[in-house]
């Protein structure tokens, strides 16, 4: 059984992101979510919403599903649109400004 939550949009580098997703690759549910809480970066908790959207879909989908046995088999962090703003430079000129988003995808499963 696979329960699998995304978030799409999210107004984070992916490379950022990706530090982040790869500490809890593999890992089960409940280490996973001690070390998000436990991490200082602000994907930490945009993955820790992630994850625990997985969880309440896995719980959906069946009620007598084991949350002991839960692990993280996959997790990725997919670039999104960016978003380009201009900032004014000196002598008329102006300077791309890039704002990154970010598409991240928790498979979770038994």
């Amino acid at each position: 059984m696979e329960a699998k939550a995304v978030a799409k949009y999210v107004r984070i580098s992916a490379n950022k992101a990706r530090l982040v997703a790869n500490e809890i690759r593999g890992y089960d549910y409940y280490e996973a979510v001690d070390i998000l809480k436990f991490t200082n970066k602000k994907a930490a908790s945009l993955l820790l919403n992630v994850l625990n959207s997985a969880y309440a879909n896995a719980l959906n989908i069946d009620d007598k599903v084991d949350s002991s046995n839960l692990y993280i088999k996959k997790v990725y962090i997919d670039e999104g649109p960016m978003m380009k703003r201009f900032r004014a430079r000196a002598r008329g000129r102006a300077a791309r400004i890039r704002k990154k988003l970010s598409h991240i995808t928790v498979v979770l499963s038994d």
